[in-house]
This record gives C-alpha cells, structure tokens and sequence, in this order.
C-alpha cells in the first residue's frame, strides 16, 4: 500500500508539473480550435471535412470494441468477472488520461503529422502534451481520439492473460506505464516518424493500423504478464499436462467476437484517417476476409482434430485474422488476405498449445496466441504479399527489401516488449507483488476487489458458485454445520468446501481471536 501510495502521489505531481509547464502554451498560441481556418467552402476544404468526419466514425467505431473485449471474459469463471470488466474500464478511462498527458506528445512530437507535433526526436516524440498550444487544434484534436482507442485497445490486450490472479493495483501501475511510455514509445519509432519507419530499406517499416505497435507489443506484455504471475491454481497436474478451466459463458464471447469484428472495420480502414481515400472498400474487405478465413479454418481443423466443431477456437481463428491482416490491409489483394487469414488461425492453434503445453505459461483468452503472434505474422505478410499500393513492394514483385525491414520492425517489438514486459512484471512481483493470495483465489477476485460479485445471489434464489448450481437456504445451512463442526475441532482453524466454493471458519475460534485482540 505504501508503493502505491507513493506512485499516486507521482502521478498527481507529474500532472501538476505539466500543468504548470505547458498551461501557459494556452495564451501563447493556439491551433485552430473553432474550425473556422480549416473550413472553407472549396474542395480542399470539403475534402478535410469529410476526412475529419470519417477520422471520428472510425474513432467511435474502435472504441466500441472494448465492449468486444469486456465480452471475451466469458472465457473466465463467473466469480472473477467483474474483476476482468474493471480491467477494461479503466484502460479506457485512466489509461486515455494517461495518454492525453503524455503518451500522445511521446507518440507524435515532431511528426509534424497535425498543428502543434513539430518537436521530436528519431528516438521520442516531445511536443501536443494536453493538447496544449498549437496542438489546439480541430485536426489535431481529431487525431488525438483516434490514436486515444488505439492505444487504450493495446493495454486491454494482457487483460486477458493475466485474469484469475493478478492483484488490481499493479495492473492499475502497469495500465498507466503502458499508455504513458510503453506503447507510445515504440509507436514513435514507427508511426511518430521515428527511426523505424526511416530505415534506408524499401518504404522503412510498415505497419498500416498497427500489427507490431499495437498486437505484437501488446501481446508479448501479455506473455511476460502470464509468465511472472504463474498459472492459475488447478491448470497443471503433477506431471506437468494442462488441465481445461471452462470460463461461464459462451454467448458472451460470440457477441464480443462480432463486436470486435465490426470495430475492427474502424480499426483498419479508419487507419487512412481520409474518408476520401477510396482505398478504404479494398482494406474493409480484406479485413473481412481474413477474419472469416481465420474462423473457417478453425471450423475444420477443430472438427477434424476434436471430432467437434470447438467454438471457441473457431472465434479465436476469427480474431487472429484480424489481427494479422492489420499491418497488410492497405497493401495486398483479396486473395492474399484469405491466404493471410487461412496461416493465422492455424498459427494460433500452434500457439496456444506452444505456450500452455510447451511453455506452461496459463493464458485464460489466448491473447499471446492471437494478437503476440499474428501481429508477427502480419507484419511479415505485408514484405510478403505486398502489391505496391502506397509503394511498398513485397516478395510476390520479386523484391526482398520490404521483407527485411519488416523482420528487423517485428524483431525489434520483439525484443522491446519483451524488454519492457520483464521489467514492469518481475519489478513489480519483487516489490508489491502480482499474485492475489490463495483464499482471494479460490473465493473470487470480484469480492476481494470490487466488494461485490459480478452476479450477486438474492436471498431465497437460486445461483450459481464455480460450476455448481445451489440454493441460498441449502448453502447457509450447510455453512453452519461446517463452522460448528471446526469449532469443535482444536486441530483446524478452516476447511476449504468444494460444495461451497470458498473457505470456511470455525465460529468459535473466530470469536476467541477477537477477544484476544480487543485486549
């Protein structure tokens, strides 16, 4: 409590001292807030419109899929729920903060991209902290919500792996670093006009909406999150063998699956930020594709392999051929993006059974299968499958540098997350510690963190504990008897029930522990 006490008290710091430092760029100068500049009545200026117009669906679009993502907790049990939901909400809200602060100027300064980007270095961007001066701007400001829901996208992505265990304050301290310097950072390299993105290679890195800036990052964090916070209790027998934890609700995971599809539409063609780039039907169908590909390859390779068609998979194929078409997108042809899609479903499976069986690394929602190793492949697809669109050249045109400058971009996000990933988690599991205890664990992590359970019981009905189904009358009288038969008992002080799903007390040496410490 005393570390997170003192990183609070650093963040308010940190935001009064930007406060004061950049507050007076406010009366100093200014972009073009009201619009009235950049408007005009011309063609020129009726394209800007219709471009800022499409920048902002496209941002209304992406920031609906962290409902998708809040969805894919059905993957989880029902008594950490809530916990998982609270992970998504706050990287949507305390995340964005973080981003408005300093994430955007680390990410865009000296991009030049919009009013108010114009210092930076190859390394880091330094320039539209708070949107402040020149960064005042109709577009500017546009382009902040935008690349708002990208980034609070990326920090969702460990959600997922680290569910069940982790505690809720350093994922709070890991959602802040992630949107302050994590993500930005290597997003500069390759988006802020960094040294990526300027590498003397074919056109430099590319990565069109973001397979290595947003998934491969993301999904390495995710895979160093799982790896320091070790696996949930009951994954692994003695002998090492995954077990299967079935999560609560499949009729939620579906849903988040098409959410995640239709923003994902925002996603990638939203990445133009030009309504009027007519390229925008070509990378919305190839999007489409890939994620249909993706899921159709699962169908049958599930229902070949298990002798059913496992649903589960079958999504996950579709969002791994989201994912992997990301950085291609605006670069390739149909064909190649159901090519795409077929090699990403059939990577993910690979991975799941590389990181849960080879690795023993528990990830609840596949996240280092679907988004850390498709954002790899997506970022090779486009040195592959490239057609020259924008004029970048991939393999099939007989030239190789294109593929070499996306190996070095997937490499270094390689090597930065997993930098970074190791630092942050195994920093903070020496300091404050990752792992909930094992009573929290066993009980549920929405009732240890939230104070209340995702589906509360009302008195008299029935609901549902772990994979039981018991009456409330029925669980409170079989609570008595088990506190009354401890009591009796000097050798025990609990007794977990399987019936129960939680720990019980004997009343007795309770009410003896209380006496003692009022004395």
């Amino acid at each position: 409590m005393k570390m997170y006490n003192k990183f609070m008290i650093g963040v308010w710091l940190l935001l009064i001292m930007g406060l004061f430092a950049f507050g007076s760029g406010v009366v100093e100068a200014a972009g073009d807030p009201n619009g009235s500049d950049t408007y005009s009545d011309s063609i020129e200026g009726l394209k800007i419109s219709i471009n800022v117009v499409w920048t902002l669906i496209a941002a209304f679009l992406v920031f609906s899929m962290q409902a998708g993502f809040a969805f894919l907790g059905g993957f989880l049990r029902q008594k950490n729920m809530l916990n998982y939901l609270a992970h998504c909400f706050i990287d949507s809200t305390l995340g964005a903060c973080v981003f408005y602060f300093f994430g955007f100027a680390v990410m865009f300064g000296g991009s030049q991209a919009y009013s108010g980007l114009d210092r930076g270095w190859p390394g880091i961007g330094w320039d539209g902290f708070m949107l402040l001066g020149d960064a005042y701007d109709v577009q500017t400001v546009m382009f902040w919500l935008f690349q708002m829901v990208f980034a609070t996208k990326t920090v969702t992505i460990i959600a997922g792996a680290v569910a069940e265990r982790m505690k809720f304050v350093p994922y709070v301290i890991y959602s802040c670093l992630m949107c302050g310097i994590i993500y930005p950072l290597y997003g500069h390299w390759v988006w802020g006009g960094g040294w990526l993105s300027t590498l003397p290679i074919g056109a430099g890195v590319v990565d069109f909406a973001g397979c290595a800036v947003v998934h491969t990052v993301g999904g390495i964090m995710a895979l160093m999150g799982a790896w320091a916070v070790g696996p949930r209790k009951g994954k692994y027998n003695p002998d090492g063998s995954p077990n299967a934890i079935p999560g609560h609700n499949m009729t939620y995971v579906v849903i988040g699956c098409f959410i995640l599809a239709f923003g994902w539409f925002g996603f990638n063609a939203g990445s133009t930020v030009a309504g009027t780039d007519l390229r925008i039907s070509i990378i919305a169908t190839n999007t489409f594709l890939a994620a249909a590909a993706g899921a159709a390859i699962m169908l049958f390779f599930t229902w070949k392999r298990q002798g059913f068609a496992d649903i589960s998979f079958v999504c996950n194929g579709a969002l791994a051929g989201l994912v992997a078409i990301t950085a291609p997108c605006a670069y390739v042809a149909p064909w190649a993006a159901v090519v795409i899609g077929v090699l990403a479903g059939l990577i993910m499976r690979g991975t799941v059974s590389l990181v849960e069986v080879k690795f023993k690394i528990d990830d609840p929602l596949g996240a280092v299968a679907v988004h850390g190793a498709n954002g790899m492949w997506g970022m090779l697809a486009v040195g592959l499958f490239a057609d020259g669109t924008y004029g970048v050249n991939g393999l099939i045109l007989g030239t190789g540098d294109q593929l070499l400058a996306q190996f070095i971009g997937t490499i270094v996000a390689f090597a930065y997350a997993f930098a970074f990933g190791g630092a942050v988690f195994f920093g903070l599991k020496g300091t404050i510690g990752l792992r909930s205890s094992a009573l929290e664990e066993e009980e549920g992590l929405d009732i240890a963190y939230h104070g209340t359970s995702c589906y509360p019981v009302e008195e008299g009905y029935f609901g549902a504990v772990g994979e039981h189904l018991i009456d409330v009358q029925a669980e409170k009288e079989q609570l008595s008897l088990l506190e009354e038969a401890i009591s009796k008992d000097r050798s025990r002080e609990k007794i977990y029930s399987e019936k129960l799903g939680r720990w019980v007390y004997g009343k007795a040496k309770q009410e003896k522990h209380s006496s003692k410490s009022k004395k």
